[in-house]
């Protein structure tokens, strides 16, 4: 069939990188975009008003959980029967994961608007950053289906060789929320509620396109009359969850982070973590964008139980994040200055704050793409349990140690050393649980 050709070519770089560099640019751009997000609101509103997405972040995370969950584990489930030629089935379950994820982004609106008044109201803020986060957050929610749809067309159309056209919606959305920042901002004075509704309609270009594309029957996925099969939702949702948990644990150690910086540094503190985050999220995401781009080529070869190409690609894709690693780091470290002021000017507080955590926190990149890559590996081979060990452990059991321990020993040094402790203590894990499956999946 000619839209499975990309899973019978040989496992060559050159064929890996065609796969994947469509998804690495999409992600690349994606968390470019949310930086210029920050750009816009730091600069035409204030540090205040950017502390105040970053406050936001945890409940925006649960939405990301929910949805990078079905999506990558329904991704897996999905492809894995491709590659057992199970086509009809795979599309049926395809539609009915779909509904499910309308129905819960439904709900996950209803129940954000609940809790937002009390959440905002017990972390003693400012007058000022509260309205902010009010005001943010009551636009965002209304996106909640379309971002949920966003994060599972995303890797859908992946899956279905149309990484191009899923580059292509993420850089017309991209656009389209740089746009809509600065006319509702600058020019229609929506303020801080602006820059929600500027994402939330970039975001639903995704969403839009993958309705149209998924409803041709030329598609590789295709909707169809979808069968029920809680089984497959269990399925997806358990080979899913330590993608869910790294961004469930990523809220929670956000939260974590905010609170232990207002209590060192104030909101200033609050500000510079945003920024830091912002950076790491556009330099982890080249290995996002990897991990996702491979993952449907380690399903198909799993389902056929081709261990030789299986092995290849493992091994062509461990080479590929040492050399991005390399690469990130050096990259952070040297344009520390130039990227802070974007954000934040010299003679802002937020600015030396910034400068000092990011040089500290540059060194995790060392080891980040490794650990997303593990996690990812065997999520794609349907070993969710493992996938979801090593995603929790990473993302909130080392980190809750380091966020503990260190500021006590170093201050506010220590909240940002926290992030590559927990990193290294991650990759040890990482490095255990490969050994250890190795010979059972004959990577």
């Amino acid at each position: 069939m000619e839209d499975q050709n990309v899973y019978l070519k040989p496992v060559t770089l050159k064929n890996i990188l065609k796969f994947a560099v469509p998804t690495i640019a999409m992600t690349v751009f994606m968390s470019f975009y949310t930086m210029v997000d920050g750009l816009f609101v730091s600069n035409l509103i204030g540090t205040n008003a950017l502390s105040a997405i970053n406050l936001t972040a945890p409940v925006i995370q649960l939405v990301t959980a929910i949805s990078t969950m079905l999506a990558t584990g329904g991704s897996a489930v999905i492809m894995k029967k491709m590659g057992e030629q199970k086509k009809e089935e795979a599309k049926e379950d395809f539609t009915f994961l779909i509904l499910v994820n309308i129905f819960v982004g439904i709900v996950m609106c209803i129940l954000g608007y609940l809790v937002m008044d009390p959440i905002f109201a017990g972390m003693n803020l400012s007058a000022d950053v509260e309205g902010y986060c009010v005001e943010y957050l009551s636009r965002y929610l209304l996106f909640t289906v379309p971002i949920l749809l966003m994060n599972n067309f995303t890797l859908y159309m992946i899956a279905s060789e149309k990484a191009t056209l899923s580059l292509i919606c993420s850089v017309t959305g991209g656009v389209l929320n740089m746009v809509l920042d600065y006319v509702l901002i600058a020019v229609f004075h929506m303020g801080i509620g602006g820059a929600a509704v500027a994402t939330g309609l970039g975001y639903s270009v995704t969403a839009a396109v993958g309705m149209i594309v998924f409803s041709r029957k030329k598609s590789l996925l295709h909707f169809k009359k979808p069968v029920m099969r809680f089984k497959v939702l269990v399925k997806a949702a358990a080979n899913g969850s330590s993608e869910m948990a790294t961004a469930l644990v990523t809220g929670i150690i956000t939260m974590m982070f905010n609170w232990t910086m207002l209590h060192y540094a104030g909101e200033d503190g609050v500000a510079a973590v945003t920024i830091i985050m912002y950076v790491l999220m556009f330099a982890s995401s080249l290995y996002t964008g990897y991990s996702y781009g491979v993952a449907p080529m380690l399903s198909f070869y799993y389902g056929e139980q081709n261990h030789e190409k299986l092995k290849k690609m493992v091994a062509v894709s461990l080479k590929v994040i040492a050399v991005i690693s390399l690469a990130t780091v050096a990259a952070s470290f040297i344009l520390t200055r130039p990227l802070v002021a974007v954000f934040a000017r010299p003679d802002n507080p937020v600015y030396d704050l910034a400068v000092t955590g990011n040089r500290i926190c540059t060194t995790a990149l060392f080891f980040i793409g490794f650990n997303i890559f593990a996690s990812g590996m065997f999520t794609a081979l349907s070993n969710g349990v493992i996938s979801a060990v090593l995603a929790f452990s990473r993302s909130f059991v080392f980190m809750l140690i380091t966020m503990i321990v260190l500021p006590m020993i170093l201050g506010v040094n220590g909240i940002w050393l926290a992030t590559p402790a927990a990193e290294l203590m991650a990759l040890v894990l990482s490095v255990v649980m490969f050994r250890r499956y190795r010979t059972r999946y004959g990577y």
